[in-house]
């Protein structure tokens, strides 16, 4: 395949279902191989699909919060295409979209979404650092409006989701002087857990939609996963510590 990311290789983990899959199959049109790093073996789905459409991918189970298994994904990468030319971070909590009081939680509540969300960065960040650096690559982390403009219902979530902005900003001026940049992207898309949601309430496609001013929700693909492969391309070179927000339009107060 060629494209705008035609000979690198790119780890994403939480790359099973959802965005992540969306990312993978995005970079993957651009010409990326690509290393799926889930716990779950839906991690095969996603391959097969960028396999039925000519792309390469592999399947490394990867559980973000334990490091040896960060480190095999990394290892995957090198061993299977010889380099590593881009981390994206987008495993996060199964459980990150169920409401909860900030009264409520508990600390195994906070430590599954810490352990995930920044204890994951932290491990992706540290063990793909050599390898990133010997390509000035790139590093892209995903936040949410929920880290960015807070929210009520989801607190633990927004916590993490807004301290992965201040890790990348901290990354993006430590990692400059090698030619690695690190950003952030912040999407709205359709997903299993939002579909669920829509199902249990049906009027939620349509409130929702309303404060979009684009008018419709995004697709992981085409809309957010683009995204995201364009902050991996050249075309980004000069991009970093940013945040992207891909979302219709629904948050502009960045």
């Amino acid at each position: 395949m060629s494209g705008e990311l035609a000979g690198r290789c790119i780890v994403i983990t939480g790359a099973g279902g959802g965005v992540g899959r969306g990312i993978a199959l995005a970079c993957a049109r651009e010409g990326a191989s690509v290393v799926v790093a889930s716990p779950r073996d839906n991690g095969l789905d996603t391959v097969k699909l960028v396999r039925d459409r000519g792309g390469e991918a592999e399947w490394v189970c990867c559980d973000v919060t334990r490091r040896g298994d960060v480190e095999d994904a990394v290892a995957g990468a090198i061993d299977r295409w010889g380099a590593l030319d881009a981390v994206v971070h987008n495993a996060t909590r199964r459980r990150s979209s169920e409401p909860i009081r900030l009264d409520d939680v508990d600390a195994e509540v906070w430590d599954d979404h810490a352990s995930v969300s920044l204890r994951g960065a932290f491990h992706c960040a540290q063990v793909a650092l050599p390898h990133l650096r010997a390509r000035r690559g790139r590093f892209v982390l995903m936040t949410s409006p929920a880290g960015i403009e807070g929210s009520a219902t989801l607190p633990v979530y927004g916590i993490v989701k807004g301290a992965l902005r201040g890790l990348a900003k901290i990354l993006a001026r430590e990692w400059a002087p090698f030619g690695v940049t690190v950003n952030v992207v912040s999407p709205l898309a359709a997903t299993p857990s939002l579909e669920q949601a829509i199902t249990e309430d049906p009027a939620l496609a349509t409130r929702l939609a309303q404060r979009i001013p684009l008018g419709r929700i995004g697709d992981a693909e085409t809309d957010v996963g683009t995204a995201v492969a364009f902050m991996l391309g050249d075309a980004a070179r000069y991009i970093t510590g940013q945040t992207l927000v891909v979302d219709g339009g629904r948050f502009m107060g960045l």
